[in-house]
């Protein structure tokens, strides 16, 4: 376990940040970074701003100081767009089909109906989704309108996405087929993968490496590599090495006086 590090090749880093709310530190000397095809968890305490963290890097916020660049892209203003942000309510629009929500985001590119409308159609089918297109959000079930909108997230084909606690209000046994269905669609992309999330098995289950972060201010405090096999991410929960890097992060938080 080490404090984080920023790789040279990263399509996202962030060096440095700091935020403060009102005179009050919520973020301090924050670096990171992920690689082109790595996905990387944040784990921390309710309140050590983890979620604003994501708001500073979709460019939602600015950075008191430091900086952040994601696929070269180092302005605020000019990252809001340029980084897939999935946060975590769905924000199904009730008044739009399944369909049109997805394409959602290519409207607002400009992109023709035609084009988006086969993107929705090709993409649906490894999301689990095409049967359902012309439903409403109403008609779906939790699951099925997560997968809907992480599916509008990653149609906007941005190299940078962020997933801020995508399957939080699920049920135990629907959150954990969607972990493991959300793996098996991610593994087949290149994109740069940044996930917030209060569940240490989560983040073990999909990340290549979990950042541990604390509070008062929010900061990293260890970097731990995961790269598990493929024989232990089947067995999951219950593989030796699983069961070890739980056991380790859990001691470290409670080492570092963190509760989650």
């Amino acid at each position: 376990m080490a404090v984080s590090t920023v790789h040279k090749d990263a399509l996202l880093t962030v060096s440095g940040v700091g935020f403060d709310y009102k005179g009050i530190p919520v973020l301090d000397n924050v670096d990171l970074s992920v690689n082109r095809g790595e996905f990387v968890a944040l784990v921390g305490p309710s309140g050590c701003g983890k979620s604003t963290l994501l708001n500073l890097i979709s460019g939602l916020l600015s950075p008191g100081k430091g900086t952040i660049t994601a696929n070269g892209i180092s302005d605020s203003s000019g990252r809001l767009g340029n980084v897939s942000y999935m946060q975590q309510r769905d924000l199904l629009l009730p008044w739009r089909t399944i369909a049109e929500n997805c394409q959602l985001g290519m409207e607002l590119r400009s992109i023709s109906a035609d084009v988006s409308k086969a993107r929705v159609q090709e993409l649906a089918k490894s999301f689990g989704l095409f049967d359902v297109l012309n439903h409403m959000p109403w008609q779906l079930s939790g699951g099925m309108r997560q997968r809907a909108a992480l599916m509008r997230t990653i149609l906007l084909e941005n190299d940078v996405l962020l997933l801020d606690e995508p399957f939080g209000a699920l049920d135990a046994i629907t959150r954990t087929a969607l972990q493991k269905w959300l793996l098996s669609v991610l593994v087949r992309n290149d994109k740069a993968v940044l996930l917030v999330t209060h569940d240490v098995e989560e983040a073990i289950l999909l990340a290549d490496r979990v950042m541990i972060m604390a509070s008062e201010p929010g900061r990293i405090i260890a970097e731990v590599d995961v790269r598990l096999s493929e024989s232990s991410i089947e067995s999951s929960f219950t593989s030796p090495a699983f069961v070890e890097l739980r056991k380790g992060i859990l001691a470290l938080l409670e080492r570092q006086e963190v509760s989650l």
